[in-house]
């Protein structure tokens, strides 16, 4: 492997095939870009997370075929005015309604005819104080996210002129009539809209975090633009080819894997190519011929690069393994982008280097001391020696002479750090991730206030009776949890099917009212038993927003089961490949797990004690672990590598002392721009980016000022020549056991 990628050099970075590799770069870029669709342009954003076999989506199933008046997705406009709705605010909501019935929009499926009823029938209709009433729109089945949202505005737009203001505008609690879009439609637009804001927010903050720490790291606005350089290039040819994945229908790619896939691309891809440049530079002290030291730098760093990326790419494909749609969706996209780019920190990044040499660091230009005396004299002016950098090795010192030490007072931080993961509560309501202020949460809010919470999002209920006469209604309403329930109605083609709608008397989308999901289907199937009516597990069927979310959390539970394991044994294999160690490749996966929880725990701490937040969403520990995992193991790689390397020609104690020092600034300038720009994902108004940005921001940080300098070299050091077994490789011909521990 280093022999092939000894010659990678020669093969991308000559003094003609830099040229060429940097045009077939462009040319893909370009290319790919004209002929094929954007990313963007092909997301879809409303497609479904659970799959066909999930009790919930049977029980929609079933809704549609034997209960098809209900089979639309509310819009539920919300209007309220303080002091009471007026007469005029009905006759206008009349208006509205008559207007739409004869102007239908594109996918509306069903408008209340609110001027068929007298205005009595209508003030029965409002919250027992009078102040509100909820008008639903419905849009038909499987409507796009972008069509719901242009038959809004409209809505609004034609509100605006029966009203003679907007209403939509004003602000809760104003003495007009204030209006709010909420319901499955409110939310699925607003979700859509707060992560189609973000996407070019996202880019810029990110491409400016990423330049502003390389410039404060390493004083070089050329060097500052070379890894922007080769993300921008990786975007441009990625971006096009799933875009055609997406038109072909082998991917489904959605806003926030595009979000997270960019921060991912500048975070990753920025550090491969400083792995690199590093190296690039160090050598470059000490060797006269550019080409030469480009070469030598290619060939010592890109094996720790290209396993580095690989290790991730396994990792992200993992995600295929997903039965819920929204982290199946992440695999391609984030795997391809990071192939690609570990491809273009291999091939484009060294084409760049070649073509720029030593002016790719201006003004500090690495020189060999030969250059540096032959300058000074040129000049008239004495060579300055460079400083001792024997403050700079402290860290490698201290781990070798007090392994013990650093092993047992950074596990035990870790420790303490990962016991608050135990706290951590959970939702997958996707209401409550987003911004107070957002329409659909306000609206809800007022739903809950003035009504009973349940009724934005009612339960349906639908069993097979065999004919017989069962009281659903009065067992049901017996129950303490339900508000509401409505007249049994009998389905279309199977009237032994009967269904009934069940308001709960708590928020339909928090853990307590998923907790009443079982219950509810327990007590269905025992009434169905108490008649007599055989196998009744497989005849009752429940649907709605609560349901849907209890399968959801039962699916992230599957998910994190299945892959967590899976992403593990596959890094560990790498890893034993790699290094051909098995102790080695134990407790390099150990400490990245360890910092994982320390990770989690230290975000719960941030989001719940600091910011109050009281649940993060189910799915942030998955994207957490895989990301960290693989990410946390580039470090770790970077650093065995060098110590592996180093070990051939040192004693061990020198190899680990040296391997530190050399890797160090180059994984923390990495680490803190890593960490940047996932930190950048809490500066978004959607909280489940928020979350994961924070704790994903807390893990890199843990792994490169804790994990990486201290507790891997201390754990290295304790197990001496242990650190190889069983491979022999490395060994430092018949160094004595004293050498090692010293």
């Amino acid at each position: 492997m280093d022999k092939i990628l000894g010659r990678l050099s020669q093969l991308v970075a000559g003094r003609r095939s830099k040229w060429i590799t940097l045009a077939v770069w462009i040319l893909l870029a370009g290319g790919l870009s004209a002929v094929w669709p954007s990313v963007n342009s092909m997301e879809r954003n409303n497609a479904a997370n659970l799959d066909a076999n999930q009790p919930s989506v049977i029980a929609e199933q079933l809704a549609e075929q034997e209960f098809p008046s209900d089979s639309g997705i509310p819009a539920l406009t919300v209007w309220t005015r303080e002091g009471g709705l007026t007469d005029e605010d009905y006759t206008r909501l009349q208006e509205l309604t008559s207007y739409f019935t004869a102007n239908p929009l594109e996918g509306m499926e069903l408008v209340l005819p609110l001027e068929q009823m007298p205005l009595p029938a209508l003030k029965q209709q409002a919250s027992e104080d009078g102040t509100t009433w909820v008008l639903p729109f419905f849009f038909a089945k499987g409507a796009e996210t972008d069509v719901m949202k242009t038959g809004m505005e409209e809505i609004r737009s034609q509100a605006e002129t029966i009203f003679e203001k907007d209403p939509f505008d004003a602000k809760l609690g104003d003495q007009g009539l204030v209006a709010r879009v909420s319901g499955p439609a409110g939310i699925s637009i607003d979700a859509v809209g707060l992560f189609s804001s973000a996407d070019v927010s996202l880019m810029i903050a990110t491409v400016l975090i990423v330049l502003i720490l390389l410039l404060l790291i390493y004083r070089s606005p050329i060097l500052a633009i070379i890894p922007l350089i080769a993300v921008g290039f990786a975007y441009g040819v990625a971006g096009p080819i799933l875009g055609k994945m997406a038109e072909q229908g082998w991917i489904t790619v959605d806003s926030q894997a595009i979000s997270i896939m960019t921060v991912l691309l500048f975070g990753a891809g920025t550090d491969y190519c400083l792995f690199l440049i590093s190296h690039f530079r160090q050598l470059l002290t000490e060797e006269k011929e550019k080409s030469k030291a480009l070469a030598a730098a290619v060939k010592g760093s890109s094996g720790a690069i290209a396993m580095s990326g690989f290790t991730v790419v396994i990792a992200l494909l993992v995600l295929l393994l997903a039965q819920y749609g929204s982290v199946q969706r992440f695999g391609v996209p984030f795997s391809l982008s990071i192939l690609i780019m570990g491809i273009a920190s291999l091939t484009l990044v060294p084409a760049l280097l070649a073509i720029l040499g030593r002016a790719s660091f201006f003004p500090f230009i690495p020189r060999t001391p030969e250059m540096q005396t032959e300058r000074a004299k040129r000049r008239g002016k004495p060579n300055r020696h460079p400083k001792s950098k024997a403050s700079a090795g402290w860290i490698g010192r201290t781990v070798t002479k007090r392994p013990w030490t650093i092993f047992i007072v950074t596990t035990l931080l870790l420790g303490v750090l990962a016991s608050q993961a135990t706290r951590i509560e959970y939702t997958v309501d996707l209401l409550s991730s987003f911004p107070e202020d957002t329409p659909s949460r306000e609206g809800f809010a007022v739903i809950a206030d003035k009504f009973t919470p349940g009724e934005l999002a009612p339960v349906k209920l639908m069993v097979d009776t065999e004919g017989k006469d069962i009281d659903l209604q009065g067992t049901f309403s017996s129950l303490p949890y339900i508000s509401q329930v409505s007249t049994p109605a009998d389905g279309k083609t199977n009237p032994n099917i009967r269904a009934i709608e069940l308001q709960l008397n708590v928020n339909p989308y928090s853990n307590e009212a998923m907790k009443h999901i079982p219950e509810l289907r327990q007590t269905a199937e025992s009434l169905l038993a108490d008649e007599g009516i055989g196998e009744p597990e497989n005849k009752v069927w429940i649907s709605g927003q609560t349901a849907t979310q209890y399968d959801t959390e039962n699916t992230n539970a599957r998910d994190t089961k299945v892959i967590i394991p899976i992403v593990i044994g596959l890094i560990a294999l790498l890893l034993l490949v790699y290094l051909r160690s098995i102790v080695a490749m134990v407790y390099l996966i150990l400490t990245v797990v360890l910092s994982y929880f320390a990770a989690l725990g230290i975000g719960w701490v941030v989001l719940h004690d600091l910011m109050g937040n009281a649940a993060i969403q189910g799915l942030i520990p998955l994207y957490a672990f895989v990301f960290l995992v693989a990410l946390g193991e580039d470090y770790n790689i970077f650093l065995i590598s060098s110590i592996w390397k180093k070990r051939k020609v040192m004693p061990l104690k020198d190899a680990i002392r040296e391997g530190v020092n050399e890797t160090g600034n180059v994984i923390t300038s990495a680490g803190l721009i890593l960490a940047g720009t996932f930190a950048v994902l809490a500066t978004l108004p959607i909280q489940v980016l928020v979350q994961f940005g924070i704790i994903a921001a807390v893990g890199v940080l843990l792994d490169t000022f804790l994990v990486r300098p201290f507790l891997v070299p201390a754990i290295t050091m304790l197990l001496g020549k242990a650190a190889f077994w069983p491979s022999k490789e490395g060994r430092l011909g018949q160094e004595s056991v004293e050498d090692t521990v010293k």
